[in-house]
This record gives C-alpha cells, structure tokens and sequence, in this order.
C-alpha cells in the first residue's frame, strides 16, 4: 500500500528532493532548505508539514530558538519510493522521447524541411537536438521568449518566433508547460504543415497539421 496519494511528477521530485536535503542536513532552516532544493520559502513550509503530518518526518527544537527536522523510518522508506518512481519515470520520460523526436525528424526530412527551429526549451528540446545530431537534421534555433543566453545545448537562441520566420523551414513544439499556447502561437507565422507536434504533448491531431 502507497505511503501517500499519487501526485504529480513535480510534487514529487520536490518532495524527494526535501527528504534527500533534510536527510544530508536536518538543522538547515527553512530558507536554506528553499534555496537548496529550489523552491519558495511558502512551498517549503507547506510540504514540511505535510510531511510532518504524513509521519515522514519528525522535528526537534534546537538551541537558538531553531528547528531540527529528521526522516523518520517511514520517511526513508518513502524517499527510496520515490527514488526509484522518478529515475523509472526519467528513464521512460527518455525513451518516448528520443523515439518521438526521432519520427518527427524523419517526417520533416520526408518532407523536404531542412532547417528547422524547436519551439520551448525543456529537457524535450534537450532531447530533439541530441536526436537531430543522430539523423543528421539541421536544428538552427530554439524560440524561447524566457531565455536569456545566446545559446541552448549548443543551438542558438532567439526570443520570438519573427526571428525565426523566414530563417526555417518548419518548427517542432518542445515547450512541455504551454504546448497547446506555443502551438497555436507558431501558426501564426508557419502553415499548420509546418509546425509538428511529438505525440507525447498529446495534440495528436495536431500532429501532421490536420484540422482540428
């Protein structure tokens, strides 16, 4: 039986990766805990207790008015669960990624499309462009308007899709957080052909640019 109710991928990785910290380093505060796993001081807070509440983990006053945190048994139990639940579901996440990114490269090579632009960083773009060395695709720029340096994984970056009218051949959506909005957005400047979608953001109608 599950320690606790299924969440979701993200909730999960922050609450693994509170239990590793608190593990390596109970007496850390609460704003030292938030900057070593990268989240705000409020979610902290609230996961704490929910972990408190869940019998994960226990807490001890210190001196300096401070707070100690520790795994229980059960919360070593629980962190090695979900260890081995996000290394599973990274490993899956790889496999269908490579896979879908590698049918889309040859659909666009099959097409005749051989400049292309990949629209969203994410470990999905990561991915496509580790893909596109393996099929010789000539990925030429990722459009992000949230990325501030010039290059991503070795492929230059712009922050607008007018920078990328004109320069491509088609656009392949890697955004993982707003597909559906950077989708609709690259067809405003590419015909619904030549924006391709990976089956895994499931818009698989999407996909080869048929109606909707």
């Amino acid at each position: 039986m599950s320690i606790a109710p299924k969440i979701d991928p993200d909730e999960a990785k922050v609450v693994l990766d509170l239990l590793v910290s608190i593990e390596r380093d109970g007496a850390q505060s609460q704003r030292r805990l938030a900057q070593d796993i990268g989240v705000a001081l409020g979610l902290v807070n609230a996961y704490l207790k929910r972990c408190i509440n869940k019998g994960l983990v226990k807490v001890r006053q210190v001196p300096a008015r401070r707070y100690a945190y520790y795994l229980t048994s059960k919360g070593f139990a629980e962190k090695s669960r979900l260890t081995v639940s996000y290394l599973s579901h990274s490993l899956e996440f790889f496999r269908r990624s490579k896979a879908d990114c590698g049918a889309v490269l040859a659909e666009a090579r099959m097409r005749g499309f051989r400049r292309i632009a990949l629209a969203g960083r994410s470990d999905l773009a990561e991915i496509c462009i580790i893909c596109g060395i393996e099929h010789g695709a000539n990925i030429v720029m990722v459009v992000d308007p949230d990325i501030k340096a010039e290059q991503f994984v070795g492929v230059h970056v712009v922050q607008s899709f007018d920078a990328a009218a004109g320069e491509v051949d088609a656009v392949v959506v890697t955004d993982l957080h707003h597909s559906r909005k950077t989708l609709e957005l690259a067809r405003k400047y590419f015909d619904r052909g030549r924006v391709l979608v990976p089956s895994l953001l499931n818009l698989h109608a999407d996909r080869t640019g048929a109606d909707e």
